[in-house]
C-alpha cells in the first residue's frame, strides 16, 4: 500500500479549508499568494540547483544528453524545457524529454503508467540513454516508481543522476548524484502537483538548463546568440541581436548576417566587433568553444 499521507505536496492548505464557498476574486488572490511561497521555496534549494549545473555542463562537452523524465505534470515540464531549447539555443539533440505512457501522454493523462518502473526502463533503452548522459528526474512527490526506475538503471550505467522534487527527503533524494528537493507549501487544491509544485518545477528547470547553456557559450551578454531563426520573426530577432550587441545599424546587421551561414549571429557579432570576415570568426569561435567574449579579446 502507497503511504501519501506525510508528504508535503498531499497536506490540505489550511487558508482554502472552504475553497468552494469563495468568490472568484477570492480564490485567484489566494492562488496569487500562495504562488509568492513557490519562490520562497526555490530560494532555499538555489545551492542545490547550482551544484547540478557544472555536471550538466561537463555532461554537454563530453558528447552526453539531458535527460528529463517523469509522469504526468512533471514529465510534460520536462518535455517543454526539452523542446524549447531547441529553437532558443539552437540545440539538435542536447535535451530530451520523456514521460510515463509515452508522446499520447502528453495530450492525454495514462495515470497507470507511472507505477511501473519497467516503462521508463525500456523508455531510455529505446532512447539510447548511455553512461555519457544526465538523467534528470522530475517528480513532485519524490516517489514515483517511473522516474525511480530511470534513476535506477541511469546509475547501473554509471551515468549522472539528479532529481527535481516537491517534497523534503525524498525516495529519489536518497538516492541521485545531484539532488534538487523544494517545498512550495501544500496546494490549494489539495494533491493537485500541477499547481504550486508544476510551477516550483518550471522554475528550476529553466533556471537549470538556462544556466547549463550560458556555461555552453551560447549567451553573450544576456542575449541569446546561438537561437536558430526557423520564421520571419526570428529572422527580425536575429537583426536585433546583432545590432544590440555590436550597436550598428539595421543595414549592417542585415547584410553581414547575410554573409554568414544561415543567419548566424555569432559570426555576425564577431565579424562586426572585429572587423573580420565569416571565416576568421568562424575560426576564433572554434578556438573559444563558442564563447564571443573569449574570442572577441
Amino acid at each position: 500500500m502507497v503511504n501519501i499521507k506525510n508528504l508535503g505536496t498531499e497536506q490540505r492548505n489550511q487558508k482554502t479549508l472552504h475553497l468552494d464557498e469563495l468568490s472568484a476574486l477570492e480564490i485567484v488572490s489566494i492562488m496569487n499568494e500562495e504562488d509568492l511561497n513557490v519562490v520562497a521555496g526555490v530560494k532555499q534549494a538555489l545551492p542545490q540547483i547550482a551544484a547540478t549545473i557544472p555536471a550538466m555542463v561537463e555532461t554537454l562537452k563530453n558528447g552526453g544528453r539531458i535527460v528529463y523524465v517523469g509522469a504526468g505534470t512533471s514529465g510534460r515540464t520536462g518535455i517543454i524545457d526539452a523542446v524549447e531549447c531547441g529553437p532558443t539555443f539552437g540545440c539538435t539533440n542536447e535535451f530530451l524529454g520523456l514521460i510515463a505512457g509515452g508522446n499520447n501522454a502528453v495530450f492525454k493523462a495514462v495515470e497507470g503508467a507511472e507505477d511501473r518502473k519497467d516503462l521508463c526502463v525500456q523508455d531510455l533503452k529505446d532512447n539510447k540513454f548511455s553512461s555519457k548522459d544526465m538523467l534528470i528526474a522530475v517528480a513532485a512527490s519524490g516517489r514515483t516508481p517511473y522516474a525511480i526506475g530511470g534513476v535506477e538503471y541511469a546509475k547501473s550505467l554509471n551515468a549522472k543522476t539528479a532529481c527535481v522534487c516537491c517534497n523534503i527527503n525524498t525516495e529519489l533524494g536518497a538516492v541521485v548524484d545531484y539532488p534538487i528537493e523544494c517545498s512550495a507549501g501544500p496546494e490549494i487544491l489539495t494533491g493537485s502537483t500541477r499547481l504550486k509544485s508544476g510551477t516550483c518545477q518550471k522554475i528550476i528547470i529553466n533556471m537549470l538548463s538556462t544556466a547549463t547553456m550560458v556555461g555552453m557559450g551560447k549567451v553573450y551578454k544576456n542575449l541569446m546568440v546561438d537561437m536558430t531563426p526557423t520564421n520571419e520573426k526570428l529572422i527580425e530577432r536575429c537583426r536585433h541581436i546583432v545590432m544590440s550587441a555590436t550597436d550598428c545599424s539595421r543595414e549592417v546587421a542585415d547584410a553581414t548576417l547575410k554573409q554568414t551561414t544561415n543567419n548566424n549571429v555569432k559570426e555576425a557579432i564577431v565579424m562586426i566587433l572585429l572587423n573580420v570576415d565569416n571565416k576568421t570568426a568562424r575560426e576564433k569561435l572554434m578556438a573559444n568553444g563558442g564563447f564571443i567574449s573569449k574570442a572577441i579579446k
